[in-house]
């Protein structure tokens, strides 16, 4: 195959391999117009085809009886009762944010709320998860700043709470943060809408913003790897204006309360090519596009810029025949651009034309269903061995209260409240629970009910384990919500790793589907929606795998919610869960012995399970009055949070001494707080829940023994690190 040298920068420029070219030369039998080049390598694009996950992603279980809709459309769709849903997902924005960090952070949150009000609910709730490089790292600080003022900015502005999240810090993403992003909406569960289009000759509108050169190969650029010029490609990076978001928001809702609407796209990932693209092949139809009537807010734009344009706050209609007025008036009422660009055909094929001359005309089909699709190969993570606590004793002259002392203050146990008092978590006045305890509450207005949700991973464990780090981090979301008292319901996934074509990295990404899969059929937990973000790497180096995930619950009754805080003076503290010690990958073991090693602790799916349900079952019954899983730096960490939280100390009796009890990081473990220690000890006997007894809450000390800690000292070590570190 004889290539010329325009058609050779083209492909090396938008990452495309070159069997890939072969088969669009077979589809097109003929060389394809720059417009054509770029719609096709924007939707085989890694970004959107999921070429080198989809034989993974078919595997993950994603029905139930509460699923309306599971993956394949902009989000998932949960039933809630009464007649309602819950409509969520989670998608990464890793390069953009790092390139430029407030931009990339911003327009983060707002693609995946279009994702989610595009199915027609009312966005309540955003949050997110973040993973920035080693704190000694010079661009860290910079990247911390920007992006949290980029989700601020704009969750704040568009009026949607954001209501929780988790922040990382590692060195291997020193030159790759993630930024992943969550959204939950709330709909009327009969009127879900999708983005099939359907009706030969009905109206193709477009709405929302102008379309400018902003984005232009953003999701090419995200499917390659990083190198010493990435903050050349800030061009790629869209500009977001969150105002202009909020009125889309209530033009297309107002809009999907009428009969107008056949079908609904965003625009994000590609623009214009990939809402065209889609909307015609779910529906097995043809769209002719008149790129002259897309609103322009620049001169001059080719054919092949407005079509990968990812310029933010666009949507694509289909509309039913004679609403088209209808639709215009709405959208003129909110001060949004509206023009008919096109209309639905018979025939199969994707046609633009711009100054009357054809740029783009190639079958719809192939676009999809012969997109490439790897199987790629992969190589297991070698077994790491699992380590004895015994080998890790408190180093000399410190007590478990020293230590607690130091890794309260680490970066990765510290107190994000510098982080989450720079997002709105109230507006709207239904967050019930926001940042800082186990999972966020959102009231679900003229109800009782409430939804919980967080969002959850652990890095080191997936990749020393990738399977069990997978599991872990399904069942740690499952732990998490039913600490706050809810059911959980299920799942969305941001599947962060790095290039694919290594077959370690494969092999990550494939175990951790592997512990996902086991997690969601042992939990009755699946998974509806999700996003995957490959090629995290930068010169060669990975990050940590991340399978982040994202859980949301059904709460019966808000006034029963649970939280971390201890509550009053003299209740008794238990801790429900076996302990025996892992300190494998655990932040003891990296924070006081400087090592990331051994096997990270074993996930007990049936112990998970059993004791979620009993500790809903204990919140039902108001038999307990605080409420906090077991994580991150184990036992003691999770005791001094809840202190914290409740501004109440605690006196801890019980008799072990050895670091695996104080920071092993067990899992499937809570501490909680009860009036009456008996009965409870007596539930979970019969139960077969394991459950100790550690001590009493009071005065405003941590005491261990003879020793103490002062409540407000722990809090200045607590709460002053990402403040100090952040003012330089």
């Amino acid at each position: 195959m004889t290539i010329s040298p325009e058609i050779d920068k083209l492909i090396a420029e938008h990452n495309m391999a070159r069997d890939e070219y072969a088969v669009l030369l077979k589809v097109l039998g003929r060389e394809p117009t720059e417009a054509e080049f770029g719609v096709v390598a924007a939707m085989w694009s890694e970004h959107c085809s999921y070429k080198s996950t989809r034989v993974w992603l078919k595997t993950l279980p994603t029905t139930g009886p509460q699923v309306i809709m599971g993956p394949g459309e902009n989000a998932g769709v949960i039933d809630i009762g009464d007649g309602q849903a819950a409509v969520f997902k989670m998608e990464s924005h890793n390069h953009p944010s790092y390139i430029e960090p407030y931009q990339g952070a911003a327009t983060g949150v707002g693609g995946i709320l279009r994702d989610v009000f595009t199915m027609g609910s009312r966005p309540i709730a955003n949050l997110n998860a973040l993973r920035f490089g080693s704190v000694d790292h010079p661009k860290t600080r910079s990247l911390v700043a920007g992006v949290v003022a980029g989700i601020g900015g704009y969750g704040n502005c568009v009026g949607v709470p954001t209501v929780g999240g988790e922040t990382n810090f590692h060195a291997s993403y020193n030159g790759n943060n993630l930024v992943n992003a969550m959204t939950v909406g709330l709909a009327d569960a009969k009127r879900i809408f999708t983005s099939a289009a359907a009706g030969i000759g009905n109206a193709v509108v477009y709405v929302g913003s102008k379309t400018g050169r902003d984005g232009i190969k953003g999701a090419t650029m995200a499917s390659g790897e990083f190198n010493a010029n990435a903050e050349s490609q800030r061009p790629t990076v869209q500009v977001g204006d969150p105002f202009t978001e909020k009125l889309l928001i209530e033009a297309c809702l107002e809009l999907m309360n009428t009969e107008a609407v056949v079908a609904i796209q965003d625009m994000g990932a590609a623009g214009l090519t990939s809402s065209a693209v889609e909307m015609a092949s779910k529906g097995g139809l043809g769209i002719e596009l008149d790129l002259d009537k897309v609103p322009l807010r620049e001169e001059g734009m080719s054919a092949y810029e407005i079509m990968l344009s990812e310029s933010q706050e666009r949507m694509l209609f289909v509309l039913q025949p004679g609403h088209e007025k209808e639709a215009e008036d709405i959208f003129k009422k909110w001060e949004l651009d509206y023009s008919v660009i096109g209309k639905l055909t018979d025939t199969g094929r994707i046609v633009c034309l711009r100054h009357g001359k054809t740029e783009v005309d190639i079958k719809v089909d192939p676009l999809v269903e012969e997109s490439p699709v790897y199987n790629r190969p992969y190589e297991a993570t070698p077994a790491q061995a699992m380590l004895s606590a015994a080998d890790y004793p408190f180093p000399a002259g410190q007590t478990p209260l020293s230590v607690l002392k130091t890794m309260i203050a680490t970066p990765d146990l510290c107190s994000r409240r510098w982080i989450w008092e720079q997002y709105d978590c109230h507006v709207g006045t239904n967050t019930a629970q926001s940042s800082g305890g186990d999972a966020a509450v959102v009231r679900i207005e003229g109800t009782k009910k409430g939804l919980a949700m967080c969002v959850d991973c652990s890095p080191r464990y997936c990749a020393a384990d990738p399977v069990m780090g997978g599991k872990q981090a399904v069942a740690e979301t499952y732990r998490n919500i039913s600490a706050v008292g809810a059911k959980p319901l299920a799942i969305t996934d941001n599947m962060n790793f790095g290039n694919p074509e290594k077959p370690r990295i494969m092999g990550q990404f494939v175990g951790a589907c592997e512990g996902m899969k086991e997690a969601c059929i042992a939990l009755d937990y699946p998974i509806v929606s999700g996003n995957c973000s490959l090629y995290n790497e930068t010169n060669g180096q990975p990050i940590l795998p991340a399978p982040a995930i994202g859980g949301v619950g059904l709460m019966p009754d808000v006034a029963k919610m649970m939280t971390v805080a201890f509550k009053g003076e003299g209740e008794s503290i238990l801790l429900i869960g076996e302990t025996k010690g892992h300190v494998g990958q655990s932040l003891y073991l990296r924070e006081i012995y400087g090592k990331e090693e051994g096997a990270p602790p074993p996930v007990n799916l049936t112990a998970e399970r059993r004791h979620g349900k009993l500790i809903r079952q204990l919140i039902e019954d108001g038999e307990i009055t605080a409420c906090h899983d077991v994580s991150d730096g184990g036992l003691l960490i999770a005791l001094a949070e809840m202190a914290l939280a409740g501004d109440i100390g605690c006196k801890v009796d019980a008799p072990a001494t050895d670091a695996g009890f104080w920071f092993g990081e067990d899992q499937a473990r809570y501490v909680v707080t009860t009036h009456d220690p008996d009965a409870l000890l007596v539930k979970c006997e019969e139960s077969g829940v394991p459950c100790m007894l550690l001590g009493l809450t009071g005065g405003d000390k941590v005491v261990l023994g003879s020793e103490a800690v002062d409540l407000a000292w722990l809090r200045d070590l607590h709460e002053s690190f990402l403040p100090d570190y952040m003012e330089g």
